[in-house]
């Protein structure tokens, strides 16, 4: 399951809204809830191959620039892939 959290200032506009269901309803496991107050759009999705690039052209079909919260990418399944940070 991949989980996005996304902001895109204008979104509340209801042409945004109306084209981002348009858009966001094609794509198949995908569940969406739009919180206008703050212009940010929760997405959750069945496929992992769900990928920032296609939620991005999304947005940029509507004239809307897609920014992502929080982390975005995969953590590292070895240890020895990362260094601890010290003080």
């Amino acid at each position: 399951m991949v989980e996005l959290q996304v902001y895109a200032a204008g979104v509340r506009a209801p042409d945004k809204l109306m084209g981002l269901d348009l858009e966001l309803g094609a794509l198949p496991g995908l569940r969406y809830k739009v919180d206008t107050l703050h212009d940010m759009i929760y997405l959750e999705s069945d496929d992992p191959a769900l990928s920032l690039e296609e939620v991005r052209s999304i947005f940029n079909k509507l004239d809307l620039q897609a920014l992502f919260v929080g982390q975005t990418h995969k953590v590292a399944s070895s240890p020895s892939a990362t260094q601890p940070i010290h003080p």
